[in-house]
């Protein structure tokens, strides 16, 4: 069991949970683990724009430093730049410290290993083994041994140039409006897409610490879509504080959610014939719309556990190039090794550039079933219990046979809380709002 790392790096509070004494200790612990013997190896360390940040990346960096470490600091970037940097400087590996969509006074870190992804669960493992137990670190380099850091000025636009060789098109005569949450992605995207030749208006590009995140971004779409309309723009695209992820909006000024993006992606990868396996790796908790249009169109679903941690895992693993999540997290493996709102953007703008369609038109490859999410709280230690039950189960098979291949019964166990999640889709959002909360009913008074 891990006592530091989640899902997704070390999160918390903001010198409350993640304070300098243990930011040192992860820069000391990791660099130590992750040099495996080697001293004077390169580190890439970036950030979003959190108040916090200044103080977490001094210590890190001071952590990373006293172990030999030298540091290549490229200032407030995207999450996937740092996982790009990583690779193209050479670098033993990349740290980003970011809370990704969460709100200002969180802050986290995130390890990226040398071919740019999360490390695996044993280094992780062994990074926290040294951080309880520091003293057993036993190279103290001195004199000329000790690490140093280099500013890498020219990193914002080293991940632009990137990104503009990937997608490779004049977006010229496109408007669009891009909310860059007041986080890391507030250079690098209105840059990118001015220099492919976009109209481009920006919103949330003035952070000061304690604005990201809030009321904007890929969480709180709301004021792109109005935006939107009123630009009279082609699309608005919406990025979270690290940038990993994108949710779109429409010229209509609907949302276009990451099951919309993605199945946009994988058909257009298939008619080049770049898509590997005819193969879309998704989650359990993409919309069941999304397999149908993936059916009509010859496309077939890998399905794993939530997050993208897990659909990375299964597209190693078994050579597929696309993946990602409903909540906008988007893998084109080819281009880079973690979700990358930015480049996520550009494909769909190349995409609605190049076929000649409005984004509305687009989105209707997929359409959306209704969807019923109901919460019910159970005693800790049996919310995983719910399928032991025999009059749970059998309402779950009395549910499916019922919706008979035209919905979906998910029960998920949450990881934080003392919750059990459930949900239904189906064609009548009545009938499955009825028929979700008979079954939470049902959860409630059999484990409660």
């Amino acid at each position: 069991m891990r006592k530091y790392f989640g899902t997704d790096g070390v999160r918390g509070v903001a010198n409350k949970e993640l304070t300098c004494d243990l930011a040192y200790k992860l820069g000391r612990a990791g660099g130590y683990v992750l040099a495996n013997n080697e001293y004077k190896v390169k580190v890439v360390v970036g950030r979003d724009t959190r108040q916090s940040g200044d103080m977490l990346e001094a210590a890190l960096i001071a952590g990373l430093m006293s172990v030999g470490c030298d540091v290549i600091t490229v200032g407030v970037i995207p999450t996937p730049g740092v996982a790009y940097l990583t690779r193209k400087y050479g670098a033993e590996c990349g740290v980003v410290i970011s809370a990704s969509h969460n709100p200002m006074e969180d802050n986290g870190i995130k390890f990226f290993n040398k071919d740019g992804f999360k490390l695996d669960d044993q280094i992780e493992l062994k990074i926290e083994e040294y951080i309880d137990n520091i003293e057993k670190i036993d190279y103290n380099p001195i004199g000329n041994e000790v690490g140093i850091k280099i500013h890498k000025h020219t990193a914002t636009q080293d991940y632009v140039d990137y990104l503009k060789s990937i997608v490779n098109t004049d977006l010229t005569g496109l408007k669009v409006v891009l909310d860059c949450a007041n986080g890391a992605a507030y250079k690098v995207a209105p840059m990118v897409f001015k220099e492919l030749g976009a109209e481009v208006i920006a919103m949330n590009i003035t952070p000061n610490g304690e604005n990201i995140n809030h009321e904007c971004g890929s969480t709180h779409p709301e004021g792109l879509k109005k935006a939107v309309i009123e630009h009279k723009a082609d699309l608005g695209l919406a990025y979270d504080g690290d940038a990993d992820r994108l949710i779109a909006v429409d010229e209509k000024g609907h949302e276009v959610d990451g099951d919309h993006i993605m199945i946009l992606g994988a058909v257009y990868l298939k008619k080049q014939n770049k898509l590997a396996n005819d193969t879309l790796v998704v989650t359990t908790m993409s919309n069941i719309g999304l397999h149908a249009a993936a059916k009509e169109y010859g496309i077939d679903l890998a399905i794993t556990d939530v997050g993208d941690r897990y659909v990375i895992e299964e597209m190693k693993k078994s050579g597929h190039n696309l993946g990602g999540e409903q909540s906008g997290h988007m893998i084109f493996l080819d281009y880079n090794t973690t979700g990358d709102g930015t480049l996520s953007s550009l494909i769909v703008s190349k995409i609605v550039k190049e076929e000649g369609k409005t984004l509305s038109e687009q989105s209707a490859l997929m359409t959306t079933y209704p969807q019923v999410l109901i919460n019910v709280e159970v005693r800790n230690e049996v919310k995983n219990k719910f399928m032991e039950n025999d009059e749970i189960r059998a309402e779950i098979e009395r549910l499916e046979k019922l919706m008979n291949g035209t919905g979906r019964v998910l029960i998920r166990p949450s990881g934080t809380q003392p919750l059990v999640r459930v949900m239904l889709e189906g064609k009548d959002e009545g009938q499955i709002r009825e028929l979700a909360q008979g079954l939470a009913d049902l959860i409630k008074e059999k484990l409660a």
